[in-house]
């Protein structure tokens, strides 16, 4: 059975999608600790990042660090969190988050039920940072 992930990637659940590539793709989370928190996923169905090739492993840090630029320049948070815990979906996924302070990173402090408008303009304003950066990977939904 494909994780949500998967059907996410697939296209069967809606997502706010700022990157695709042939390897991974980056979506806003749909429970965030902060505007533009943002998932890293690979394309194929790996459970704990420990089992992750390594080429794979770097590309998803090199994907990560892009968007956490795109998120420097979008949000201007203090400092660009990554965390990668691996609890609640069975597919490997680096959170990117942008924060003031380490207590943004608490998964206690999800945001539930954030406005589709909200949504939208932080993964609008994120693609802007992306593409003005040069990556043509950025995705327009």
């Amino acid at each position: 059975m494909p994780t949500i992930f998967t059907r996410i990637i697939d296209g069967e659940i809606p997502g706010r999608f700022v990157w695709r590539d042939e390897r991974c793709v980056v979506f806003l989370s749909i429970d965030p600790l902060a505007p533009g928190h943002a998932l890293v996923v690979p394309i194929a169905e790996v459970d704990h990042w420990l089992d992750l090739e390594p080429e794979l492993v770097a590309h998803l840090s090199i994907v990560a660090q892009a968007v956490g630029q795109a998120q420097q320049e979008a949000f201007s948070p203090a400092r660009v969190g990554l965390l990668v815990a691996g609890f609640d979906v069975p597919h490997v996924h680096l959170h990117v988050v942008p924060i003031r302070d380490m207590g943004e990173l608490d998964f206690a402090n999800v945001a539930h039920d954030v406005p589709a408008e909200q949504m939208e303009a932080s993964a609008e304003v994120m693609r802007t940072a992306l593409r003005a950066a040069g990556h043509p990977e950025t995705t327009d939904s």
